[in-house]
């Protein structure tokens, strides 16, 4: 396990108009890690989570102030290119939100975009990319079909695959799971797990297990702040602030 942060987020906070969301955070995600942000609905997870690809850029309401620096380099810097932050840090979200493509113009978008046009390449890569999100095996033959004709599983695991497909160094995913079925969020989790051997992820969950299933590392929030960050399993078995016991324990609220 690496200790190493490819994401270092510093004093950073984020306001709608008067309100302030994020209130001062400051959080190191160690390179090829899984880390989970979990905390009541409103506690500002999503709101961290999207600032971590310059999202809140498209809300012309929201402020932000810090920095966030992806292998030292502040992506909130004026002359960073946006596109660029967005290709190397991928966003998953909670709904799958397939293209009305086919399932290969699916995968292939991000590349086609970034200029290949080679056909013979963008077969390797899409089926390279479809066999690590564990679906080459149930699409190979449908291919040029549309992608939302699959399963919410299966649309999930390629919207997994076409933000890999450009090849990202970091994965962010807000409640990827939120709206599948215990088989298909199986799989997904079991996909997280393989992809964090070549990707850091950072995960959004409402879901305690979860965390405990996949997180290297957790950090419980409350009202816009970190209150506690550590490994996962220290997180839920002794924590040590008391609002994280109440939290992990069920007594909240």
């Amino acid at each position: 396990m690496s200790d190493k942060a490819k994401l270092a987020v510093r004093n950073m906070r984020l306001s709608y108009g008067d309100k302030e969301v994020l209130k001062g955070i400051d959080i190191d995600i160690p390179e090829n890690e899984i880390v989970a942000l979990i905390g009541p609905s409103g506690c500002g997870k999503s709101t961290l989570l999207r600032a971590m690809n310059r999202m809140h850029d498209l809300t012309p309401e929201a402020h932000v102030k810090g920095e966030i620096m992806l292998d030292g380099h502040n992506i909130y810097a004026p002359k960073e290119d946006v596109v660029e932050v967005r290709r190397k840090i991928g966003m998953v979200f909670q709904k799958p939100n397939p293209f009305p493509k086919s399932i290969f113009e699916n995968v292939a978008y991000g590349l086609r975009i970034h200029g290949e046009n080679n056909k013979k390449r963008l077969q390797e890569v899409v089926e390279q990319t479809l066999r690590g999100s564990y679906l080459w095996e149930e699409v190979k033959d449908s291919l040029d079909k549309s992608a939302l004709a699959l399963s919410g599983g299966q649309q999930q695991r390629l919207c997994i695959a076409r933000a890999v497909a450009i090849e990202p160094e970091v994965l962010l995913m807000d409640e990827p799971c939120s709206a599948l079925d215990p088989i298909s969020t199986a799989r997904v989790e079991e996909l997280m797990l393989e992809l964090k051997k070549k990707y850091t992820i950072v995960i959004v969950t409402h879901n305690m297990a979860q965390a405990q299933r996949v997180a290297d590392k957790t950090a419980f929030m409350y009202l816009g702040e970190v209150i506690e960050y550590t490994e996962t399993k220290k997180l839920f078995q002794s924590p040590e602030k008391e609002l994280t016991k109440n939290y992990v324990s069920g007594n909240f609220g």
